[in-house]
């Protein structure tokens, strides 16, 4: 065996490449909400994988885009705060996209950090189109290793592991072993019912939600059994918007409810006692005091 090695490692690239995807097939654990719309993680959040010779800690971050609000614009802050503060760049792209992300790669060029560029859905176009990709970018910087991936298919993750630990130091594990977020369960809980929430509403309302978990309790039941009681609110930007999300009858939340209810149980291995509230909070992605949450406190 050889000696432990341990580092921090940032995720980054445009929204909707597929990088919260490939951080929970590498985790193993739901760590990052995942869904097929674009600005899905807003903080940056941390996945802990330890393997039998390492400890890769892991941040995702939220996509580079343009910004449109206030919290657009921290959430843009924080992708970027985070390259030059870790030990290795994982920069995603999307093989689809032939647009190339000249913000980002200005940043890790910036930062001179070992960088790892991942092609990501690979499954989606043909093996001539892959390697004009790969040529194309290996003129742009001197990528540590460039890894194709189908993170939908679970294709080369193992590969892309291996190839970050390559590139760890010698370190010590920074977290236990048992862990896999520094998330609170508070947070797992909210990012889980947003996942929901955006997997399942019409396109113009998921980004302007924002769900506030107000009650977390643990309790035995009269058969001695563990339960969660967690209440949350979903606040959102219109009357309108809170009518699609309660749905007719209250079917949509009730939906929204259930997904997220099921979700959380395999995370806690408890029964989760789930209540769900609507309200409407106007320009809440403007409102800095809302927004600020969402900074990332590193550095």
């Amino acid at each position: 065996m050889g000696e432990f090695k341990s580092g921090f490692v940032t995720v980054v690239g445009r929204t909707n490449v597929g990088k919260s995807s490939i951080i929970n097939r590498i985790v193993g654990e739901k760590v990052s909400a995942v869904t097929s719309k674009t600005q899905t993680t807003r903080k940056n959040i941390k996945a802990i994988v330890n393997r039998t010779n390492s400890q890769i800690i892991f941040t995702d971050t939220p996509g580079v885009h343009k910004a449109k609000s206030k919290l657009s614009e921290v959430m843009n802050e924080s992708a970027m705060k985070s390259i030059p503060e870790v030990d290795i760049i994982v920069y995603v792209i999307d093989s689809t996209s032939s647009k190339i992300d000249e913000k980002t790669l200005t940043k890790i060029k910036e930062a001179n950090k070992n960088t790892i560029l991942v092609i990501n859905k690979i499954d989606l176009i043909t093996p001539s189109r892959l390697a004009e990709i790969i040529n194309e970018y290996k003129d742009l910087y001197e990528f540590s290793a460039i890894v194709p991936v189908s993170a939908s298919n679970n294709k080369n993750i193992e590969e892309l592991i291996c190839e970050i630990e390559r590139n760890l130091k010698v370190g010590p594990a920074y977290y236990d072993i048992d862990e896999y977020t520094d998330q609170t369960l508070r947070e797992l809980a909210e990012e889980t019912i947003r996942e929901k929430a955006l997997k399942l509403l019409q396109d113009e309302v998921p980004h302007g939600i924002y769900i506030e978990v107000t009650k977390m309790k643990k309790r035995k039941t009269q058969k001695e059994e563990k339960i969660f009681d967690i209440d949350a609110t979903i606040y959102c930007l219109k009357d309108s918007h809170k009518g699609i999300i309660i749905g007719k009858q209250g079917s949509m939340l009730k939906r929204i409810g259930t997904y997220a209810r099921e979700d959380l149980e395999k995370m806690l291995g408890d029964k989760i006692n789930l209540k769900l509230w609507v309200k409407v909070k106007e320009d809440w992605i403007n409102d800095l005091k809302m927004v600020n949450k969402f900074k990332s406190d590193e550095g």
